[in-house]
């Protein structure tokens, strides 16, 4: 994948201690990135933005991004250290602003995350009504960022401007060597 821009290098990425769960830490980064380079497609003037009454707008997406994230580290998953809410938002609510204060929240995440031991990522603990292992909500919290960026993706491509690759290619950005499966005989291959 060529990416424009990485907010969180693969060089930055820290290595866990058991090796099995470096994945965790590769994901988290990478969907890191890749919020931040569609946060980085808006502007200033953006940010009051919904396409129906009762979405919410471009800002509120991107606090809402920022607050949740530290309740199901801090609350759910239990990562000691986790700063206050009240500290979580930027002083000014623009794009740049929201993409730098996401950097600055993720990148300790990491290197608190690469120093637990399999017991840790394998305790049940509470998830709202539920019970599930540590592990199980970090990939929801993976989900959940993930639908919030494809959220303002959309809301980028209803403003008529490009949309970032995440995964691959899009309709505004491709490379060579990408090869997008959106046909019969590219999904029959093996």
């Amino acid at each position: 994948m060529q990416y424009e821009y990485t907010a969180i290098p693969e060089k930055d990425v820290p290595r866990a201690s058991n090796p099995i769960f470096q994945h965790l830490l590769d994901t988290y980064a990478s969907e890191t990135s890749k919020v931040v380079t569609v946060w980085q497609q808006f502007s200033p003037e953006d940010m009051a933005f919904k396409p129906a009454e009762r979405s919410y707008t471009v800002a509120e997406v991107m606090k809402h991004q920022l607050l949740s994230e530290r309740r199901f580290f801090a609350e759910f998953i239990g990562l000691p250290g986790e700063p206050e809410a009240a500290a979580l938002l930027p002083p000014e609510l623009t794009p740049a602003a929201f993409c730098k204060r996401n950097e600055e929240l993720c990148c300790p995440r990491l290197a608190k995350m690469a120093n637990q031991a399999e017991l840790w990522w394998l305790e049940v603990v509470p998830f709202f009504d539920v019970h599930r292992q540590r592990i199980w909500v970090f990939w929801r919290r993976v989900l959940h960022t993930a639908h919030h960026r494809t959220q303002l993706s959309v809301y980028l491509r209803l403003m008529g401007k490009p949309v970032p690759p995440s995964y691959g290619p899009t309709a505004d950005v491709t490379w060579t060597g990408a090869d997008p499966t959106r046909n019969v005989h590219a999904a029959e291959r093996k």
